[in-house]
Parts: structure tokens; sequence; C-alpha cells
């Protein structure tokens, strides 16, 4: 429980700021590149910190390192609650904390996603990732509307109740109570640059890993409509920081709803395909989001591919875990986050590219079409990963040493 409750903290707290900060630059500057620039500030980080992240997550106690990465966190949006009390006026400063602040979330993200496996025994871990889905899909409703309303209300407010959000993340921490992790077999290899990279080797040598993150890091790269939500939003939509906020909620709210039918009832067959078909969806809805004009559609655009990409994250969640040893979690899971968590944010730089050239609502009818293209291609590149029936139990994977 308390697990749940520092996700659901952290989650809320980073949405909020999100949310906050988006709306503060476009008001600030009215570019589209700008917003892209405030995810490439988030992705730098990740893509530099990714490989000694999981060597440290795989090394030290996962619980104190994502502690003190969320306490970073918050130091970080205290930084802009400050900022934006003294009435910033440059983008310059505020991206400078975004960088700041990726770099804490990159260090956090390895220990983060290790986590539930180390807190369960294998085969509860089906269930035990819809109930961790849920806690992080309850933050990405009620944080963009928190950070909505708090910076309608006044702006420093936004990021004030981000930085309460995270001392409770860190606060309930020490409660967590960590399963024995297993010794690994043979020598204990010193640590060092070749063994941090062993994350990459297991990918590469897996075609499973290989196709399931390949397929979310290109549908992810592509679709990352959401960082042009704060253009859309005031420019086409015509609503204010407050309806920003509940268009995004309106994608935890598709998620959460899928996440809890999750839970009831999990996923166990015909894996691989439902993940094919869902990523899909989750282009067709960023198309019709693209090309409409009314605030009820875009709400409905945003449930449903929150919706498809709940049960892909459900999938990626479960599969990827119980297929890579313990010993290299925090490795493959770094460098997950790189091609996966961090890529919405290289996702979110691209689409203000292409938003800046070509319009938002072009842009994100774009992107929704190429991530249908990433599925067909995925579908004929990767035939091992459209076969998967069932999760397989935790296994053992084998490393080649070139």
């Amino acid at each position: 429980m308390a697990f749940l409750v520092s996700v659901t903290a952290a989650t809320m707290a980073t949405l909020a700021q999100t949310t906050a900060l988006g709306y503060q630059v476009f008001e600030l500057t009215g570019r589209e590149l700008d917003l892209g620039l405030l995810g490439l500030a988030e992705f730098l980080p990740a893509l530099v910190l990714a490989v000694p992240a999981g060597a440290l997550a795989d090394r030290f106690d996962r619980r104190t390192m994502y502690g003190l990465a969320l306490a970073g966190e918050a130091i970080t949006v205290g930084g802009l609650a400050w900022l934006t009390w003294r009435g910033v006026d440059e983008f310059g400063p505020l991206l400078g904390m975004v960088v700041l602040f990726g770099s804490f979330r990159a260090l956090a993200a390895p220990a983060l996603r290790a986590l539930p496996a180390t807190l369960v025994a294998p085969e509860a871990l089906p269930r035990i990732v819809p109930m961790f889905s849920a806690s992080w899909q309850i933050g990405l409703i009620a944080g963009p509307v928190l950070g909505g309303v708090l910076y309608a209300t006044d702006p420093p407010l936004a990021y004030v109740g981000s930085v309460a959000l995270l001392l409770l993340a860190i606060g309930v921490l020490p409660l967590l109570r960590l399963r024995r992790r297993a010794e690994p077999q043979g020598a204990v290899e010193r640590p060092g640059w070749r063994s941090a990279l062993d994350g990459l080797r297991v990918i590469r040598h897996n075609p499973v890993l290989l196709g399931t993150i390949s397929l979310d890091l290109f549908a992810v790269l592509f679709g990352g409509a959401v960082a042009l939500l704060p253009a859309i939003a005031t420019t086409r939509l015509g609503t204010d920081a407050s309806g920003l906020g509940w268009l995004r909620a309106a994608g935890g709210i598709g998620a959460a709803l899928t996440t809890a039918a999750l839970v009831a009832r999990p996923l166990r067959r015909r894996i691989g395909p439902t993940l094919l078909v869902c990523v899909a969806i989750f282009g067709a809805a960023t198309i019709v989001l693209g090309a409409t004009t009314s605030f009820a559609v875009a709400f409905v655009a945003l449930f449903v591919m929150s919706a498809a990409d709940a049960v892909s994250v459900f999938v990626r969640a479960t599969l990827v875990p119980l297929i890579t040893p313990d010993e290299y979690r925090g490795r493959v899971l770094a460098v997950e986050n790189v091609f996966i968590g961090a890529s919405n944010e290289l996702g979110a730089f691209e689409s203000g590219l292409t938003g800046q050239l070509f319009g938002a609502p072009a842009a994100i009818v774009l992107g929704g079409a190429a991530t249908i293209v990433v599925v067909v291609v995925a579908a004929v590149a990767f035939p091992a990963l459209r076969r998967i029936d069932g999760f397989p139990p935790a296994e053992s994977a084998t490393i080649r040493r070139e």
C-alpha cells in the first residue's frame, strides 16, 4: 500500500507540474517549438544517465535511490515555484529547471520500475502490475486537474502543490518491505561500463524484449500529441488552463478504467496480438484528436488513446520484468526507460518541431498515421512478438560477452 501511495503522489506531482509548465510556456512564448523543447530537455538527461542509473539501481537499495531522486525533483519544482513567484519572463531559466528535473527523473525511473518485482514473488506480478498502473493512472487524472486549477488560481501554487505531493511520496517509502534479492550465480563482476551495458545486451539477444520495446519506442515517438495540448487547447478548442487540465485528465480517466478492468480480470491470452491492436487504436484516436475542433470529441479521443495505451503498458510492464533476471532488471529497465519512458519527451520534441512547421493539428494527425505504420512494420519484423500467447514464468537471460 505504501508503494502505491508513493507512486500516486509522485505521479500527481509530475503531471500537475507538467500541465502548469506547458501552459505557462505557451502563454509566455506562443510557440509550439518551445513545447517541444521542454520534452527534449527531459529526454537528454535520461539518455545520458540511462546506463549509470540502471547500474546504480542494480547495485544499491532501489527504495533509497528512488527516494533520493524524488527529493531532487522536489527541490527542482520548488525552484520553478520561486521563478514563477518572481515573475520570470524568459524561457531559458524554465528550460534549465526542466533539464535538472529530467536528470533526477532519469535516476528515479529504473529503481521505480524494478521495485514491483522486488516487492512480490514473480507469480504475483501479473496482478500487482495493474495495481501499480492504477496508482499511476489516478495520478494521471488528478494531477493535471490539480495543476490546471491551481495555476488558474495563482501560478506558483501549482508548483507548491507538486512539492507537497513529492514530499508525501518520499515520506511513505520507509514503510516498504522488500523481498530478499537472489544472489547472482557465479562470480560477482565489479561494476563498470561493460557491466552497465549488459542491459543493452539482454535486450538485443531477446527477440521478445527487442520487439516489445521497439514497438513502443516508435509508437510513443510519433504519438506525442499530448505535448501539443496547450497549443490546441487555446487556439483550436477555445479553453483555458482549467480546460487543459481536464483534457489531460481525460487520458487518465480512460487509462484508469481500463486498468481497473485489468485488475479485476488480468489479460492472460493472446498477449502479442492484443498489444499490436491496442497500439493501432492509439494511433487512430490520435488522428481524431488532431482533426477535431470540438472539446467533447477531443476529450473522447484522449480517453480512447489512453485506454488503449493502458493495455500496452500492462503487457510491457508485466512481460519485461518476467523475462529479465533480477540482477539485470535495473539495467534493462533503465534502457527501456530511454527507449519508451524518455521517448515520450523526445516524441514531445518531434511534435513541437512538426507543430511549428505544419501547425499543431497537422502534426498530431501525421503522428497518429505514423503510429499505425509502426504497428504494421513491427508485426512483420518481429514474428515472435505477434505469436506471444501468455506471460512466461520468471526466467534467466543469457548474456553474450562481445
